[in-house]
């Protein structure tokens, strides 16, 4: 799957949520709805950045921008990890 595809693939989807459902990444639903706009703005510039070019590649960019928002919800001083990509869930 070369990047045009990819970006393809991304385009014809018409919500975030189906979006993250191709690349088989959870997600909570209250979240999606409150962080959509930082969300989608995280998301373009990680698949700008990374130009993914393959499913998992796109899939690391997505989880990434996902992780992201959801840390900086956290508090900084805490230890506390988010859902949203492996090395926290290693935690």
């Amino acid at each position: 799957m070369s990047q045009a595809e990819i970006q393809k693939v991304i385009a014809s989807f018409t919500s975030i949520e189906q979006v993250l459902k191709h690349f088989d990444i959870e997600f909570d639903s209250k979240f999606i709805n409150e962080y959509r706009v930082p969300l989608m703005k995280r998301i373009n510039g990680n698949l700008l950045l990374a130009k993914p070019d393959d499913w998992f590649s796109a899939r690391r960019a997505l989880r990434n921008a996902y992780c992201k928002i959801q840390r900086g919800r956290l508090d900084p001083h805490s230890r506390s990890a988010c859902r949203g990509c492996t090395t926290c869930i290693r935690r």
